[in-house]
């Protein structure tokens, strides 16, 4: 990485790893995003969270999110992209 973006690479970890954690603290109390079923919420979200190691986010301690991300990848109706 060129040492002139190290800073905006440093303040996106910030901001991303603030709503990891409101996604961690919602996964917490809930199977899903907005309750108990899967919803566009976490369709749309499950798109960057289930890469976020390519931003340079670890989920190794988001244990609701890496068990939300496999609950969505184990259901029947699951169709991974591969690119």
């Amino acid at each position: 990485m060129p040492a002139e973006r190290l800073a905006e690479y440093e303040g996106k970890q910030a901001g991303g790893h603030k709503a990891l954690l409101v996604m961690e603290q919602q996964l917490d109390k809930a199977d899903f995003l907005v309750g108990d079923a899967l919803t566009i919420a976490d369709i749309s979200l499950y798109a960057y969270t289930h890469v976020a190691h390519e931003g340079g986010f670890e989920l190794d301690g988001y244990v609701a999110i890496r068990r939300w991300i496999d609950r969505i990848e184990q259901r029947d109706d699951y169709l991974a992209m591969n690119g």
